[in-house]
């Protein structure tokens, strides 16, 4: 299955401006922002995504929140996650992986290189 749709929640605008830009320019994605996990909840069914991006530290429902409330849902329980996060070591990394998450990028990103991180990620998965 190919990559086309990615939910990307971020509470940060000019985080969300940069990846959008990033993710639709150079990956040739098409993207929808939520900027909280509420949000995304809310989207995530009527957008359809093939991979959702989360932002771990957001106000509200942080994002391994928002993943434990989209796998307790069947309808959305087999999308795939990403973590985007500076919270990175090893021991972090781990425990994004342990909630169901397929990887994570560090932020601050390479807008340049982000489209590309997303799809080696997806297709290691697919």
């Amino acid at each position: 299955m190919n990559l086309q749709r990615i939910l990307y929640v971020e509470d940060e605008p000019d985080i969300q401006a940069v990846a959008k830009l990033a993710l639709e320019m150079v990956g040739g994605f098409q993207v929808m922002i939520c900027s909280g996990g509420q949000q995304a909840l809310d989207t995530v069914g009527s957008f359809a995504p093939d991979l959702i991006l989360l932002d771990v530290m957001m106000p509200g429902m942080d994002g391994p929140a928002t993943l434990q409330k989209l796998r307790a849902n069947p309808s959305t329980a087999s999308i795939p996650v990403i973590f985007l996060t500076a919270k990175v070591q090893p021991n972090e990394v781990a425990q994004y992986q342990a909630l169901g998450a397929l990887n994570v990028i560090a932020k601050p990103f390479d807008p340049m290189t982000l489209a590309a991180q997303v799809q080696k990620i997806w297709d290691d998965h697919a």
